[in-house]
């Protein structure tokens, strides 16, 4: 049974929650600030948190600064701030994906088992993607450059296995979009950029001259398949 770590400060949001994922088979804790979420999670190791943004002692954007160093567990924030700004910055940081309040129970519960199947969804031990000297395994959810681990979160791992399945293909924002959340995001392709950033500042020697993921002006990204021009 997978657990889900519920972190507002609003107690009736929290049993509202809490009640529909249990009633979907799901083990719930909660938490209702941001201090006290980074100590439910070193203790109960959640498979996805649910986050709200707008919160007392700590908020949800310092949150994830601090749970991003120990954890790659998906996150989604709840926010009721609908400025794009606001989004973005939670998505630097390290979130998955974003549920604008009000929401519906249904559309929060497709989000996290859309989610949840990102991490867990491939099983084949032979599910493996080399491109030079970089190597993603879809079984165990790791990706190496010249032989070292790179962690990564469940969208900065999808993005990665995207570019590495097809090495020198050009993909355009919204390909990358719609290949990583489909309908999610509202659309944003800001989105892809922030990602993009995010994977380039972990797997890149200099993110600011990229030697793997390459921008394609005007069009979008292509991983480098030029591997002689990759000290």
């Amino acid at each position: 049974m997978k657990t889900i770590l519920i972190v507002d400060d609003k107690m009736s949001a929290q049993r509202l929650v809490a009640d529909y994922l249990t009633a979907n088979h799901y083990r719930t804790v909660t938490a209702n600030n941001g201090r006290d979420a980074l100590f439910v999670a070193r203790h109960e190791k959640p498979d996805l948190v649910l986050l709200d943004i707008m919160m007392p002692e700590m908020d949800g954007f310092e949150f994830m600064r601090h749970f991003r160093k120990e954890h790659d567990t998906p996150v989604i924030m709840l926010t009721a701030k609908v400025e794009e700004t606001d989004k973005v910055i939670g998505l630097e940081l390290g979130a998955d994906d974003y549920v604008t309040k009000p929401f519906g129970l249904a559309e929060l519960l497709a989000r996290i088992r859309a989610n949840l199947r990102r991490v867990g969804g491939h099983s084949a031990a032979s599910d493996v993607l080399a491109a030079g000297d970089a190597v993603l395994d879809r079984s165990s959810h790791e990706v190496s450059i010249k032989g070292k681990r790179i962690d990564l979160t469940p969208s900065e791992f999808d993005l990665m296995s995207i570019f590495m399945s097809a090495p020198g293909q050009v993909f355009s924002r919204a390909d990358l979009l719609e290949r990583l959340k489909g309908n999610s995001f509202e659309n944003v392709e800001r989105t892809v950029d922030v990602h993009v950033r995010n994977l380039r500042a972990k797997i890149e020697p200099d993110p600011g001259n990229p030697q793997y993921i390459l921008t394609v002006f005007g069009v979008g990204y292509r991983f480098n398949r030029d591997w002689d021009t990759i000290a």
